[in-house]
């Protein structure tokens, strides 16, 4: 599994926004959350390899900028548009859905 970029040190806000638009995934996550590592699992067993963002109570705000609202984490970008969280990425995995949209994002070429 890819290690997560702490995006304050190495990214500012505007440099955020272009990394969600350039990279096929995104996934900022919480350090220690379940559901944020359940999301990595299930992406990296797809063959993805997102970009993944800490992020913690001192730079949400950043992330909130981004998303638009209160994010809830994971928050997973696809293609550079916000597709959801656990649910809505469990919701798609199960429908049958994921792959396609993973596809479509340029995350997978099989």
């Amino acid at each position: 599994m890819q290690k997560a970029l702490h995006y304050r040190d190495e990214h500012e806000l505007m440099n955020l926004r272009e990394l969600v638009a350039e990279k096929a995934v995104v996934v900022f996550a919480h350090k220690g959350c379940c559901m944020c590592h359940v999301v990595k699992l299930l992406l990296n067993g797809h063959g993805v390899n997102p970009a993944i963002l800490d992020v913690d109570e001192l730079n949400e705000g950043d992330v909130t900028e981004i998303v638009g609202g209160a994010p809830q984490f994971p928050a997973v970008f696809l293609g550079g548009v916000l597709f959801g969280g656990v649910e809505q990425v469990m919701g798609a995995h199960i429908s049958g859905e994921l792959v396609p949209r993973l596809r479509q994002a340029r995350a997978l070429w099989l």
